[in-house]
């Protein structure tokens, strides 16, 4: 029985009515704590229970992607962990991946609260945070200390976003600034400029202006760290087909799909609470099970136009081990969890892994890697 689903957030959601924000910086805190590595023998005991509860080891799931090591193709969405804080944890936890940021170069709060929403009706969250952060040099000094203290076992990457204080002509160096601190200490790095929570960030999705942001990011990347760009739900067939042709041009990593959406078509939720107002009203992007299928048709895309040659992070109303599946069939090489991780709990992760492993059998399919992009192969 998921004790989290049935009686701890029932508590949380509903009895207690606790703040969406306020929570996920006590469950921030407490991560914290547990991925130092000098913690006491109590946090130490956590970690050994969390590891044996939590993780999933099988060989049919590891793959090697772009010269990295996953042991699984679940991930931590960026947007947890905005400042690195609880880097060591997430292995624990059971993720074969995380992506921390997104990060700034120039610190910042953020949006002005409430700014965090939970639609349990939709299962749904809507935020507006604004990418509120410490800053790149900030993140560069925790990472630096935890890499001199951690040896990390999954791969950890580091989303990089545009500083709200800075104009959208001067993007590409301040994502470049960012880039320059940070480079040393993530695997791979996410171009975003998809948040619709930055005045303008989108409109850096234009092949123009993500050429010029591309450009001086790999100018830069000598040590080839692979990167990637993460796009809207909301874009044109013929905008994303823009940005795959750049993705080629400035041999990108891959692409990241998709980030929150600006759509409110089809939501049950009529009032937030903490507002008083209709989701339609209140500014923000909506992120879990109504952007589940907007989300896989994007992945879709983005394989059938490459063929299956640019490899793919799937993210978007991922809850269960079939919606882990249909995005991986549709060409997600990986796939990210967030939403879905809040309302499921932390066993969601084995769970999934436990069904995908299922999924193969079924299949009759002896890796993961196999599955990647299935429902074209099964359609020659």
């Amino acid at each position: 029985m998921n004790i989290y689903k049935f009686a701890i957030r029932p508590l949380l959601f509903n009895v207690v009515k606790t703040d969406s924000e306020w929570l996920h910086q006590q469950t921030i805190r407490s991560f914290s704590w547990l991925s130092q590595r000098n913690i006491s023998p109590p946090a130490s005991w956590v970690n050994q229970r969390l590891q044996k509860s939590l993780c999933l080891y099988d060989s049919r799931l590891e793959q090697n992607l772009f010269g990295l090591n996953f042991p699984n193709p679940v991930g931590l969405a960026a947007g947890f962990d905005k400042d690195g804080v609880a880097a060591g944890i997430w292995s624990n936890l059971g993720f074969g991946f995380a992506e921390l940021g997104t990060v700034t170069f120039h610190a910042q709060p953020g949006n002005p609260r409430p700014r965090l929403f939970r639609l349990p009706l939709d299962k749904a969250a809507l935020n507006r945070m604004g990418f509120n952060n410490s800053g790149a040099a900030a993140m560069a000094a925790r990472l630096t200390q935890q890499k001199q203290e951690l040896t990390q076992s999954i791969p950890i990457g580091i989303n990089l976003g545009k500083s709200k204080i800075t104009p959208l002509e001067a993007a590409a160096q301040d994502y470049l600034d960012s880039f320059r601190l940070l480079k040393n200490l993530g695997d791979y790095f996410v171009v975003n400029v998809s948040s619709p929570n930055t005045p303008g960030l989108r409109s850096l999705q234009d092949a123009a202006m993500l050429s010029a942001i591309l450009e001086l990011l790999q100018q830069e990347n000598t040590t080839q760290k692979p990167m990637f760009v993460k796009i809207a739900p909301d874009l044109s067939w013929s905008a994303i087909a823009d940005i795959i042709s750049l993705a080629k041009t400035y041999q990108l990593a891959g692409i990241i799909a998709t980030n929150t959406t600006i759509s409110r078509d089809g939501l049950k939720t009529q009032v937030i609470d903490q507002t008083g107002k209709s989701p339609q009203l209140e500014a923000g992007g909506i992120s879990g099970e109504p952007l589940r299928d907007r989300s896989t048709e994007v992945i879709r895309f983005i394989w059938q136009q490459t063929q299956g040659q640019i490899p793919i992070i799937g993210v978007g109303g991922i809850f269960s081990p079939e919606d882990a599946w249909e995005k991986i069939t549709a060409g997600a090489s990986l796939i990210q969890v967030y939403t879905g991780w809040i309302y499921e709990g932390p066993v969601m992760v084995r769970r999934i892994l436990a069904g995908l492993l299922d999924k193969l059998e079924e299949n009759k399919l002896t890796t993961i890697r196999e599955a990647v992009g299935l429902e074209f192969k099964n359609q020659k």
